[in-house]
């Protein structure tokens, strides 16, 4: 466990063993999704890819998940 600062803009600086363990030092434009979790803040490293670059049945994929996922929470508020 580390405590850092935060500046009134809202900047922190990820420890180097921190950067390092989770790669983020071999990247060249680091990016993390930051997420509020029970009363804090949780932080993944993530990735960015064109969408062009993305297989078509991939994206179908995301999208008839994403309707079985909407169909359930319809039937569910429906009970």
């Amino acid at each position: 466990m580390t405590t850092i600062t935060m500046t009134k803009r809202g900047s922190i600086t990820l420890p180097p063993d921190v950067r390092k363990h989770l790669g983020l030092d071999r990247m060249n434009h680091p990016l993390l999704i930051v997420e509020e979790r029970d009363g804090g803040v949780f932080l993944q490293p993530a990735t960015a890819i064109p969408v062009r670059d993305i297989p078509e049945n991939m994206v179908r994929d995301w999208i008839k998940a994403d309707e079985e996922e909407m169909d359930a929470l319809r039937k569910n508020r429906a009970s």
